[in-house]
């Protein structure tokens, strides 16, 4: 077997909270500073107390006991809330910072991109910035040459290739440093959010780029909130929190697990669910949902199977004669809603009554690919949605190979239209 491309022991990284950055040190304060620090240590040793001397300030671990292995040709996404040490991973892989405890082993050329103007200096043209980064890259400048043509044109900055980078836009800089790092020979390349600067037509052009075969052998590490980017792109995803690795695997298993993915029920009292509003006032109408295929409470479903879900609200009878919406949300578990609807939409505008009110939605035809899906519940006059309970109830979608194939193609794309039904229930 061979060795891996990237090896992290026990990395971490420590920062003292309130520090002051240092700034330019002369010579005689680099000479004052050993001195002191000399005569510090010699009282200590002449010091009878065992106890550690402690500098004053709190520190915080950007990362902690992160121990992981990449192997060649390998495209793994970096995933986690902002602060969880995915960029200072990034940093430390790409040397430019040390780490506090632990080690890393790389083989290979490095390239990264993580942060608009990186590597390049301001002053230089985009040309010579080319020539420098391969150069740091330890590149001959005839290994340059053979690629620069296919650098600018990937760019598509020719018109500005001789002009000084302090004069580019932030979508100019990562247009050159994408294409430079795509096109000269890396074999790690370390990308961070930095894609989501440019245009939506550059960032699909980067992503085929990075699917392409010829980046075939390159051991890419791709950090990016795009869970839809990070799932078509990469095949493996590590998930920080805090600064450690909380989960390593196949990526769509590791962003169910960021999103929530294990949470949600096909029924439950919603009595205590935490809710939110778009506008004042905050109302806690809604009581019990559910999920039912054929009359059957269920949280799975084939797609021939009807998907009914149901919403037991109690209306105030200060409420009484309110036009109510109500309304709900499909999301998959990359967080993409692939079905809403209300009853306004389809012309339920019935006048509220107090007392028990049920809200059903039928859909003869649940047409989605396989997988978990999560239910949003939404509750509200015309104006403003004044109860939303966010994943409220989750299912399971699951195919049978004969289903499969007596499905039309693109049946993920098709949706029959919502049947919408609302009772007012006798109290009991």
């Amino acid at each position: 077997m061979r060795d891996p491309a990237i090896r992290v022991v026990g990395l971490g990284k420590s920062y003292a909270i309130g520090a002051l950055t240092p700034g330019y040190r002369t010579l005689r304060d680099m000479i004052s500073a050993g001195a002191a620090e000399w005569m510090r240590r010699l009282k200590s040793l002449g010091s009878n107390s065992a106890a550690p001397r402690r500098s004053g300030k709190d520190t915080v671990w950007a990362l902690r006991d992160v121990s992981l292995e990449f192997r060649a040709g390998e495209v793994v996404g970096i995933i986690g809330r902002n602060g969880a040490g995915k960029s200072t991973l990034l940093k430390i892989l790409s040397r430019i910072t040390e780490p506090t405890e632990g080690r890393v082993e790389i083989r290979g050329r490095v390239g990264s991109l993580l942060e608009v103007g990186t590597g390049f200096h301001p002053e230089l043209t985009g040309r010579e910035n080319v020539y420098l980064n391969g150069a740091i890259l330890g590149m001959k400048r005839a290994e340059v040459d053979k690629k620069f043509d296919e650098i600018v044109a990937f760019a598509e900055i020719e018109k500005f290739i001789d002009t000084p980078v302090k004069h580019y836009s932030s979508g100019m800089y990562v247009r050159l440093a994408f294409s430079v790092a795509a096109h000269l020979e890396t074999d790690v390349l370390l990308v961070d959010e930095v894609l989501s600067v440019g245009d939506a037509k550059f960032q699909q052009k980067c992503m085929g780029r990075m699917q392409d075969r010829t980046f075939a052998g390159k051991t890419i590490l791709f950090v990016s909130h795009n869970l839809p980017a990070v799932a078509n792109l990469c095949e493996r995803a590590v998930l920080l929190a805090e600064g450690r690795v909380v989960q390593d695997g196949q990526t769509r298993g590791v962003i169910e697990a960021y999103i929530g993915g294990t949470g949600g029920e096909s029924s439950r009292d919603l009595a205590d669910a935490p809710r939110r509003s778009t506008k004042p006032p905050l109302w806690r109408w809604m009581r019990r949902a559910s999920l039912s295929d054929n009359g059957v409470e269920t949280g799975s479903f084939a797609p021939v199977g009807e998907w009914t879900l149901r919403v037991d609200c109690d209306i105030p009878e200060e409420a009484e004669g309110r036009t109510l919406n109500f309304g709900f949300t499909i999301e998959n578990g990359l967080g993409e809603i692939v079905l809403g609807a209300n009853t306004r939409q389809y012309g339920l505008v019935e006048r509220a009554q107090a007392g028990d009110v049920r809200f059903e939605a039928f859909l003869k035809r649940l047409s989605l690919a396989p997988g978990r899906y999560y239910v949003s519940l939404f509750l509200g006059d015309l104006h403003s949605d004044h109860e939303i309970i966010e994943r409220a109830l989750a299912f399971e979608v699951i195919w049978t190979p004969t289903e499969a194939c007596s499905l039309p193609p693109h049946c993920g794309m098709l949706f029959e239209p919502v049947k919408w039904r609302q009772t007012n229930l006798c109290r009991q």
